[in-house]
């Protein structure tokens, strides 16, 4: 089915209400559960997935390709990049200052207190970040759809 032979996105004033309620609440739940991943139950992967599905719950309320048009790919790019760099950063940082890879009290010698806490917390949110682009991606390039024009899949069975 190319693009126009979908049928028509059809508005909803209650499930778009709901989203514009709720959104905020659920991205507020998933960067809680991203900060307290070091403490309690949570992380990075779980809160990224969680912040991730409010642009999902956006896409539904309002349509996939106006969510499409107002997010710059740029920006999922460079989320996914600053986490990786966030990542790297932590992890080879500590190798830099005579640690291990992610040893976060290597960082204790320039002063920092509680480096592990704040090392942890740093990681989080750039596996978060990750987590958060991927998702966001993959739902976009899914929600492209196949088109036949653009040639047959392979068929596997």
């Amino acid at each position: 089915m190319s693009s126009n032979d979908r049928p028509p996105y059809v508005e909803s004033t209650i499930i778009m209400t709901t989203v514009r309620f709720v959104a905020p609440f659920v991205l507020t739940l998933g960067l809680f559960i991203m900060f307290h991943g070091a403490e309690s139950a949570g992380g990075g992967f779980q809160g990224g997935v969680v912040v991730g599905t409010v642009i999902l719950m956006l896409a539904f309320a309002f349509g996939i390709e106006a969510v499409r048009a107002w997010l710059n790919p740029t920006a999922i790019l460079g989320l996914i990049a600053g986490g990786v760099l966030v990542f790297l950063a932590i992890g080879f940082g500590s190798v830099a200052l005579d640690g291990a890879f992610l040893e976060y009290h290597a960082y204790e010698q320039l002063g920092i207190h509680h480096a592990s806490g704040y090392g942890i917390e740093l990681v989080e949110l750039g596996i978060g970040a990750i987590v958060t682009g991927v998702i966001i991606g993959l739902f976009f390039v899914i929600s492209a759809g196949f088109d036949p024009a653009e040639g047959e899949e392979e068929d596997l069975l």
